[in-house]
């Protein structure tokens, strides 16, 4: 790709006439989009019939709109097999969890492990990427479309037999299965791998090995999908491959993007949950670090289909949206879509231009967010973001632990988006890191709701601990076994013993009738916790109400040059988003964690640097109330709703500010 910021929208030619297409170029030039993406469910254009592939009319959009000026990320149409892959072929389609078989009219409706689906995505990938591979103005490629959405695991015959040949090669003898899994609860001992269900609906809950197990396969099979899709364009093309995903598909993204050249995602988080989107940004910043993600989509006013739809941005936000992924590492900022479709089940959506070609509602804001890509491209380009003192692991394995085992509805992402904003509303500069993740200059590491540490995480966050940093585990992390069962020699297993804490007790705590205190603040406690006996370990926080009254759910333990802190619990309440922003603050201070600005809530500071260390800080305010900015040596600058600056530092002071 071009260095250059990209600006774009998801563009579907196929749908519109040649007068509506030279229309929308003409618009899109007068407007700044400067990419579009193309393709993903242009199957049935692209192969009408079946081995009647011509991808012709796609090859000339992307010379048309280059000469244009207009750039090109081109997708695999798999998402949406054609009629003739779909009718009378129930074998080759998704089946759910409830045993329905998903029928031709949406999208990944068809199963990505049948061998069909394989052979058929393999020639039209193909196809596409031997003629127009090298096509000048094609600048990147993305594969299928948000891979398990609108659905999760399959369960059709393919993908029994794929999950028994995997349960094979994972454990070798039924024998070995049995014994990690602890199959003779229930009667649910097995003779031969062949017996083993997939998790379709049963009189009560699936065993929870069987169910988180199947949930790794599943992740891993669509990210071997993904794998060939890249190797078959790779042997045509040259252009980085992406996919757009998200953090809730039924997917595993670390895994998913390891052999994919860089991260993108999509979002429509209304602008009332500003964190959700800066952790999307910072998730996707961390999982292919020093590499720009891409924003695919979002929306340029609000989301809807037939069935429901979000409230509009106010007048401003979507300017700030575009600084934020600027600014936190993004090359693109892109729309879904550019046209309003006028069919389909995704009509209301919100788009640039109408579907009878006026300009939308939020078109004003993209004309900002166009002036502002301009304004930001020079100091962006020689820039980039500096890496934090703090890391935060964020990791869909765990997801997939909490999904099989939600307690009391426990939503991971959302419960780690609210302990992430701690960070945020603080000021602090953090980087999220995949559970793979190099912690290699980093100072806090903060681990929590990862219910299994793997023992290369574990050896990781010692190294981490005894080089000098400081390691906040918990809470709900350590209590579960690869094969997601209890540890039974300590409960939280080898995280306890290293920790210098005996785990006395886990269960649930009720924050109505239970408190802790540490560091002088006192707060409800709840969520599944966990309490401590010191074995070695200092005792910091206590529990001052409940039914385990005096004991630890707070401990520190000094290893090596470092600490590793143990958190049992969840402060819950207002009360207790101040005690775990003091705890945050205690340990990041202990620590020596200095990349943090002094910003007002709803405003947030991007920390970049040039090769020479030349530090700018992007500051912009995204809950629209106006904000400030402490400056060292300058005091405090203000910000109106949705405004943003750029102030360039020098090591006496600051130079300016634009």
């Amino acid at each position: 790709m071009a260095e250059k910021l990209y600006h774009g929208a998801c563009f579907y030619p196929e749908l519109w006439d040649e007068k509506t297409i030279a229309e929308d170029i003409e618009l899109m030039k007068k407007t700044g989009i400067n990419v579009v993406r193309i393709g993903e469910f242009a199957w049935s254009k692209m192969e009408p019939e079946e081995g009647e592939i011509d991808v012709s009319f796609f090859k000339n959009m992307i010379t048309r709109l280059y000469e244009n000026g207009i750039e090109t990320v081109l997708c695999t149409p798999t998402p949406t097999p054609p009629i003739w892959f779909s009718h009378g072929h129930p074998e080759r389609m998704h089946i759910d969890q409830e045993g329905r078989v998903m029928s031709h009219g949406s999208r990944q409706h068809a199963c990505t492990n049948n061998a069909y689906f394989r052979e058929k995505s393999a020639l039209i990938t193909a196809e596409l990427a031997k003629e127009a591979g090298r096509l000048p103005g094609l600048i990147a490629w993305q594969l299928d479309n948000e891979f398990k959405c609108h659905i999760a695991e399959c369960m059709c015959g393919t993908c029994k037999t794929l999950w028994h040949d995997w349960l094979r090669a994972r454990y070798g003898t039924i024998e070995q299965l049995n014994e990690e899994w602890g199959t003779h609860i229930w009667s649910e001992y097995y003779q031969s791998f062949e017996q083993i269900p997939q998790p379709v609906a049963t009189p009560f809950l699936h065993h929870s090995s069987l169910q988180t197990m199947y949930r790794i396969f599943s992740s891993e099979k669509i990210a071997e999908f993904a794998d060939e899709q890249a190797e078959i364009i790779r042997q045509y093309s040259d252009a980085p491959i992406t996919h757009n995903s998200t953090l809730f598909f039924s997917v595993d993204n670390e895994r998913l993007f390891q052999h994919l050249d860089f991260a993108s995602f999509d979002t429509y988080t209304p602008q009332e949950k500003m964190e959700s989107y800066l952790l999307n940004c910072d998730v996707w910043r961390g999982l292919k670090k020093n590499t720009p993600y891409w924003v695919m989509e979002t929306s340029t006013s609000y989301a809807a289909s037939l069935e429901s739809y979000a409230n509009p941005h106010a007048n401003g936000y979507l300017q700030a949206e575009a600084v934020a992924a600027y600014a936190l590492g993004g090359q693109g900022f892109c729309y879904w879509l550019w046209r309003q479709q006028r069919s389909g089940s995704e009509q209301p959506h919100s788009a640039v231009i109408s579907a009878w070609g006026e300009p939308s509602v939020g078109y004003r804001n993209v004309l900002q967010v166009e002036e502002i890509r301009k304004e930001l491209e020079p100091i962006m380009l020689r820039t980039k973001p500096v890496q934090a003192d703090i890391a935060i692991t964020y990791s869909d394995r765990a997801r997939m632990y909490h999904l099989t085992e939600p307690h009391n509805g426990i939503h991971y992402k959302d419960l780690m988006t609210e302990l992430y904003n701690v960070f945020v509303t603080e000021g602090f500069h953090r980087d999220v890191l995949p559970e793979g993740g190099d912690l290699t200059g980093y100072k806090l590491l903060f681990t929590p709701l990862l219910p299994y540490t793997s023992d290369d995480y574990l050896e990781k966050a010692k190294a981490f601990v005894e080089a000098g940093g400081i390691w906040i585990a918990g809470p709900m992390t350590g209590g579960r076994t690869k094969e997601h069962t209890i540890h039974t020699d300590r409960a939280l297993g080898k995280l306890e013993q290293w920790a210098g804490v005996k785990t006395l007790f886990t269960f649930p705590m009720d924050e109505k009738t239970t408190a802790g205190e540490a560091f002088g603040k006192e707060a409800p406690l709840g969520l599944w916790s966990a309490v401590f006996e010191p074995e070695g370990a200092e005792a910091v926080g206590t529990v001052t109400k409940g039914v385990t009254s005096g004991k630890a759910f707070l401990t520190e333990y000094k290893a090596g040059k470092g600490k590793v802190i143990m958190l049992g619990s969840l402060p819950r309440g207002e009360e207790g988003k101040e005690l775990m922003a003091q705890i945050i603050r205690h340990y990041a201070s202990e620590a020596g964690v200095t990349v943090k600005t002094d910003v007002s809530p709803g405003t947030i500071a991007a920390p970049r640097e040039t090769e020479d260390g030349q530090t700018f800080w992007v500051v912009v305010n995204m809950d629209g109330k106006g904000g400030r900015v402490t400056v060292p040596s300058e005091g405090t600058i203000t910000f109106e709703p949705y405004e943003y600056k750029v102030i360039e530092f020098k090591k006496e002071g600051v130079l300016h500010e634009s």
